[in-house]
């Protein structure tokens, strides 16, 4: 099977946005493609990321419209819908339509439109993700998260200060990212003494609401050097699923989801945590940054409170997490998180990350739908 290669990507920018999101999509798709130097009428497979347009804005048919609107006609057109974990699907989705041999170009947009909904609203429509049995209880992902960091802080003997400073290190990050929702450090007694919103958790624990739009183009490696001698391959990918009733599981802050997934992906990139140079995980909440860094096998169960601390994970550390500032000052447009990942960590493999950029050949991205529930692991390698 011949690799599949990202030859061009792009991302808007993230926040209050005016448009709506057919205008956010073909926004992203639009700048992918004049990324790439590729035309529209290229593009044989035109997949959308989405979650909640129906929900969020009451417009349905977002693919078949962005096809339109990117003068992308007759190409297939999907939408792909995995909760939260949408950009990742749609990823997986994107990869295997070149993988298989039935697409050699294929357009990858992810993008959500939120912000003109209530807190409330907003909330309620990511909460009906859950389980029935747990939503009618009036059950949410923040109350979720605070359940799990408190049950984390008591067993790993962890100091609340630990989370917090996975704030302050994204929102650190964020300044250098012209596209984050947020590009303002924050300093560690503002975390702590924010408000509280699922104990231990305070607001400055939790990603906001966001409106925006990412995508890539995938192509197989033999195209990809028609275009350009600079390009990333997807030499690793993985999804999988964990219960969907969450307290369910034999460990609360164990994500079998993100185990699972990235087996899949190392097995297929040949490679281990060891060989990752830097990472972009879903850190919807702060608590999700250490699970996921457990999971992902680059820290001990239990350890990775203590690699923030130690410094491992920063811009310079040995470990750079979420140099685009994660979800947490980047932002969450639903289906456009898992897209923008991968956007990360193709400028830095690629070496086009600008300020952010580290010393990277080899990156991952895990992005998480609703608690862990399901979950795509990429691993990117650069090819400059």
């Amino acid at each position: 099977m011949e690799r599949v290669a990202i030859i061009g990507a792009s991302m808007t920018q993230f926040g209050q946005r005016e448009e709506w999101i057919r205008g956010l999509l073909a926004e992203a798709g639009g700048a992918c493609l004049r990324d790439a130097g590729v035309s529209a009428d290229a593009v044989d497979h035109l997949y959308v990321s989405n979650m909640a347009s129906g929900e969020f804005e009451g417009q349905t048919g977002v693919p078949n419209a962005l096809a339109h609107d990117l003068s992308a006609v007759p190409a297939y057109t999907a939408r792909i819908d995995q909760t939260s974990s949408s950009g990742g699907a749609g990823v997986y989705a994107a990869w295997q339509s070149v993988a298989s041999g039935a697409s050699e170009m294929t357009l990858l947009v992810g993008g959500e439109k939120m912000t003109h909904r209530s807190t409330a609203e907003a909330t309620d429509v990511i909460a009906s993700l859950t389980h029935p049995v747990e939503y009618k209880h009036g059950i949410t992902l923040p109350s979720f998260a605070g359940l799990t960091a408190r049950h984390y802080l008591n067993e790993y003997d962890a100091p609340r200060e630990a989370l917090g400073k996975v704030a302050v290190k994204n929102h650190k990050n964020g300044v250098d990212n012209p596209h984050a929702q947020f590009q303002k450090e924050v300093d560690l007694d503002t975390v702590l003494e924010s408000p509280i919103v699922a104990d231990p958790l305070r607001l400055y624990d939790f990603c906001p609401i966001t409106d925006g739009s990412a995508a890539l183009l995938l192509c197989p490696e033999s195209v990809a050097r028609e275009y350009t001698d600079e390009y990333a391959v997807v030499s690793g990918i993985g999804g999988a699923t964990d219960t969907h009733v969450v307290h369910e599981r034999a460990d609360p802050t164990t994500m079998g989801g993100v185990v699972n997934s990235a087996e899949q992906a190392y097995e297929m990139a040949d490679a281990s945590p060891d060989d990752v140079d830097v990472a972009e995980l879903h850190d919807m909440f702060t608590i999700l940054e250490f699970l996921q860094s457990e999971d992902l096998g680059f820290f001990e169960k239990g350890e990775g409170w203590k690699a923030v601390e130690e410094g491992v994970t920063d811009r310079d550390g040995d470990l750079p997490i979420n140099t685009s500032g994660g979800l947490k000052s980047k932002g969450h447009p639903l289906g456009a998180s898992g897209v923008a990942q991968v956007y990360e960590i193709y400028k830095q493999v690629v070496g086009e990350a600008g300020p952010r950029q580290v010393d990277a050949e080899t990156g991952l991205a895990c992005n998480v739908g609703g608690f862990g529930n399901c979950v795509t692991t990429t691993i990117l390698e650069g090819q400059v």
